[in-house]
């Protein structure tokens, strides 16, 4: 069964309500649509109702069976901004609550999560990482024993499916970060059917190279069998002795993970985002994220550069997400 057929499997019929914060673009109206009509989720688009079903007009669609929710409208506002309020201890009155909670829609469609209106959130379409994952750190907050939150891309081609981490967050991550990274990018695996492997990747197989990025990769593999001494994992290891299985029999030969990895784990932000879109744009991989790890509730993050199919994909693995915690 592929990711989708797995994920349609799960999430028809739930009711799993996740909002989308830019009801602006048609892309992201586009594929409300799609999920209201296929029965996989029940969207919340953010905007104001008559532009809502004005762009969905034009563009030859019907939104009326939408939840369209303009935060001015909202008859439940006053309860958002005293959560707020609340959530955030202090650092802000209830005047800047009003005004943040009515002008950033992001912030609205985060409050509507943690209140418990909601399932999940994806957004990023129109806006920057950062102002979908400022909002989600500040008001949903990381899951108890986990410090940083951590973005993972499925890769998928034909009956492979990959994950590959960290891709969209950490820009350089200590080795106890990298640590927790590869045992949540395992249960982000485990909850899309995928039975991880789980390596640490380096330029240096099992000391073939002595720098202080290699040890700290080191430092890392060490920590996580610590954390999670029943994962499948190994490191520091070279690619090709992670994926290659007769490349991972040469260079570590005493690995249960060397030549089998289904989870990778990038030594830093830059290397994981490039070795993404390498092989999503040379090796024709479908990429399928970022998908973020850690937080009290899934809040996933879109590319400026996404079509209505990846919203489309994406709030549905958001939508399983939610089933899981």
């Amino acid at each position: 069964m592929g990711l989708f057929d797995f994920i349609k499997d799960k999430v028809k019929g739930k009711n799993v309500k996740i909002v989308l914060p830019e009801g602006n673009d048609w892309r992201v109206l586009g594929a409300a649509i799609r999920l209201k009509e296929d029965g996989l989720v029940d969207p919340i688009v953010i905007g104001k109702e008559d532009e809502v079903l004005k762009l969905a007009k034009d563009n030859n669609k019907d939104a009326s069976k939408l939840t369209i929710m303009d935060p001015a409208k909202c008859g439940g506002i006053d309860e958002l901004i005293e959560k707020f309020v609340e959530r955030r201890k202090g650092k802000i009155d209830e005047e800047g609550a009003r005004k943040l909670l009515l002008e950033d829609p992001n912030y609205f469609g985060t409050m509507l999560v943690y209140a418990g209106k909601a399932d999940g959130l994806v957004s990023g379409a129109t806006r920057s990482t950062g102002d979908t994952v400022r909002p989600a750190l500040q008001i949903i907050k990381m899951q108890p024993g986990y410090g940083k939150t951590s973005g993972v891309m499925i890769m998928i081609k034909d009956d492979e499916q990959l994950v590959f981490a960290d891709v969209a967050i950490t820009i350089a991550p200590e080795a106890k970060d990298l640590a927790e990274t590869a045992i949540l990018s395992a249960k982000t695996a485990k909850q899309f059917n995928i039975e991880p492997k789980v390596a640490m990747l380096s330029f240096s197989t099992k000391g073939s190279a002595a720098s202080d990025e290699v040890t700290k990769v080191a430092e890392a593999t060490k920590i996580a069998k610590e954390n999670a001494p029943d994962l499948a994992l190994d490191g520091e290891m070279q690619f090709d002795a992670a994926y290659v299985e007769s490349v991972g029999k040469s260079k570590a030969p005493d690995s249960k993970v060397a030549g089998h990895a289904n989870v990778f784990v990038f030594p830093s932000l830059e290397a994981g985002n490039i070795g993404y879109k390498i092989a999503q744009r040379l090796g024709g991989y479908e990429a399928v994220g970022p998908i973020l790890q850690g937080l009290n509730a899934p809040v996933n993050d879109l590319s400026r550069g996404c079509s209505e199919e990846d919203v489309y994909k994406l709030s549905l693995i958001t939508a399983a997400q939610a089933l899981n915690d």
